[in-house]
C-alpha cells in the first residue's frame, strides 16, 4: 500500500471514529469514539459509554476491541487496526497489548493519562503507532465538549 493511500485510509477512518466521538456527546459521555477496521472494512465501532453504562471500563477502545473480538470469535485481532480519536489510557493500552492489535492509530494526545505517563511501553511490541491524524478535530470536539459541560450557561456577552 502507498504512503498516500494509507494517509488516506487513515483520514477517512479517523473520520469514522470522530462521527461515534460525537454520538457520545449527545448523551453527555467525554467525545471519544473508535472504529476497527480489517482489510479497509470497518468491523467495529463504538465511543464511550461510561455514563451510560455506569462502567468506568466502558471506554470506546474497550466496546470496540470486545465487538471486533466477537466478530472474529478471537481474543487476538492482529490483521485489525484501532482507530480512536484520542490516545488510549493505560488501561485501554492493555486491552490492546492482549488483543495483539496490528497498528493503533490516534488523534489527539493526552499526556496526562495515556501510556506517556509511564516509562515502560505497555502495546505490544509489533504493533504499529500512527498519531495526529485529525488531531485538531478531535481536540476540538474535547475542549467544547468540556466547556460546555463547565458553562451550561453562558452569560451573554455585551457589546
Amino acid at each position: 500500500m502507498s504512503i498516500k493511500h494509507q494517509i488516506d485510509n487513515d483520514i477517512f477512518f479517523m473520520k469514522e471514529a470522530l462521527k461515534e466521538a460525537e454520538k457520545a456527546a449527545t448523551i453527555g459521555e467525554v467525545p471519544i469514539g473508535a472504529v476497527i477496521v480489517s482489510n479497509d472494512k470497518i468491523i467495529a465501532r463504538s465511543y464511550n459509554q461510561v455514563e451510560l453504562l455506569r462502567d468506568p471500563t466502558a471506554h470506546a477502545e474497550i466496546l470496540v476491541i470486545t465487538a471486533a473480538a466477537n466478530h472474529f470469535n478471537s481474543k487476538y485481532l492482529t490483521s485489525c487496526t484501532l482507530y480512536v480519536t484520542l490516545e488510549p489510557c493505560i488501561m485501554c493500552h492493555g486491552a490492546l497489548y492482549w488483543s495483539q492489535i496490528k497498528r493503533m492509530v490516534f488523534g489527539a494526545s493526552d499526556p496526562k493519562r495515556s501510556a506517556h505517563s509511564i516509562s515502560a511501553p505497555i502495546l505490544h511490541p509489533r504493533t504499529e503507532v500512527q498519531q495526529n491524524i485529525l488531531a485538531k478535530e478531535s481536540n476540538a470536539l474535547l475542549v467544547y465538549f468540556f466547556k460546555k459541560l463547565r458553562n451550561p450557561y453562558p452569560v451573554p456577552v455585551e457589546g
